[in-house]
Formats: C-alpha cells, sequence, structure tokens
C-alpha cells in the first residue's frame, strides 16, 4: 500500500492544479482571451451583416470552424475509444469485487482521461452544433428582414459555438500530464505544472 501512496499524491496534485487553474480562469480572472475572442465572433458577424454580398464568405469562416471542431471531436473520441479499450478489464474487475481495494493510481488516471475525453467530445460536439446553425443566419441575405431578426440568436450561437469549443480544447489538453502520470506520476506533476503555466499565456487577453 505503501509504494502506491506517491502515485496517489501525484495523481491528487495534478488534478488540484487542473481545477484550481480551471476556477482561477473562470472566477478570478478578469480579463481572458475567451471573453476577448467572444467579442471578436460577434464583431466580425456584425461586419460581414453590414457588407452585402459577404454571405458565401461567412459560411465559408463558419465552415473552417467547423471543420477545426470536427477534427477536435475526432480526437477524442478516437481517445476515448483507447482509453476504454485499456482501462476496460480493470473498471469490469473493480464493478465485479464492489469495492475500492482494487482502485489503482493507474485505473484512476485512465479514469480522469476518460472523463477528460468525454467532456471534449460533448464540449466540441455542442460548439459544431452551434457553428452550424450560425451558419443560417449567415447565409440570409444581408439587410434582409429576416436576417434582422436573427442576428441575436446567431450572435448567441456563435459565442457559446466558441466558448464550447474553448472547453473541450482546454480539456483535450489537460489529458497530456494524465497520460505522463501513468508512465511516471512524477513526471505527471512536471506536465501539469508546464500545462498550467502554457494556458496561463494563452489564456491572457491580447
Amino acid at each position: 500500500m505503501t509504494t502506491l501512496q506517491p502515485a496517489w499524491w501525484a495523481w491528487g496534485v495534478m488534478v488540484a492544479i487542473m481545477v484550481a487553474y480551471t476556477l482561477y480562469l473562470a472566477l478570478l480572472a478578469r480579463t481572458v482571451a475567451w471573453r476577448t475572442h467572444g467579442q471578436l465572433r460577434q464583431d466580425w458577424l456584425d461586419a460581414m451583416s453590414a457588407q452585402p454580398g459577404s454571405e458565401i464568405l461567412a459560411v465559408q469562416t463558419l465552415r473552417n470552424s467547423v471543420m477545426t471542431a470536427t477534427m477536435t471531436a475526432s480526437t477524442a473520441a478516437l481517445g476515448l475509444m483507447g482509453a476504454l479499450g485499456l482501462a476496460a478489464p480493470a473498471l469490469r474487475t473493480l464493478s465485479e469485487s464492489g469495492g475500492s481495494p482494487l482502485l489503482t493510481p493507474a485505473l484512476a488516471g485512465e479514469i480522469t482521461v476518460m472523463l477528460l475525453l468525454v467532456l471534449t467530445l460533448v464540449s466540441t460536439t455542442l460548439s459544431i452544433r452551434y457553428y452550424h446553425h450560425t451558419g443560417f443566419v449567415c447565409a440570409m441575405p444581408v439587410g434582409s428582414a429576416l436576417r434582422t431578426q436573427w442576428m441575436d440568436t446567431g450572435r448567441s450561437h456563435l459565442r457559446s459555438a466558441g466558448l464550447l469549443y474553448s472547453v473541450g480544447l482546454r480539456s483535450l489538453v489537460w489529458v497530456t500530464p494524465f497520460l505522463a502520470g501513468l508512465v511516471l506520476p512524477i513526471a505527471g506533476v512536471v506536465v501539469a505544472v508546464l500545462v498550467a503555466a502554457a494556458l496561463l499565456l494563452t489564456d491572457r487577453s491580447p
């Protein structure tokens, strides 16, 4: 049991770093990139809506975002199948035992990886949905009454799409330290610190 304690501590530190950074980003950071990018998307939609003949360009731009989100969702789905295949025997044994004695740090790490991949898959899939619906608004003729009627919905969907994609992408990035922790627990802690530092730099508003 004592030989497992360092691994459990490493897993706990990794989770604590991830949760602490997420709470900092959501509650304490006054100026973060996702807020700026959300405003940028809204301003882009307003600019496209003020320029007649920009409908095709707007839809193509949204299509690029859909393709990016699709690639992220596909990566998460493939990773989830691999992680599930790796953890399935241990999970089956754990459920049959009806207790926690067989819950090892490695299995806890695999479960964490799967949960993060599920969050990535769900978030990016929902972002694709919102991008798709925004495309209908962007395809309406500029200056038409219907486009004006649906502009608020388009802005809301576009902001939601960007936020959901951001959540999914960050979840995918946070998979990295837990994968490293499966190989070497202390490596997972080091990678978690590096990931938090890198995200801290990229999440700053430009």
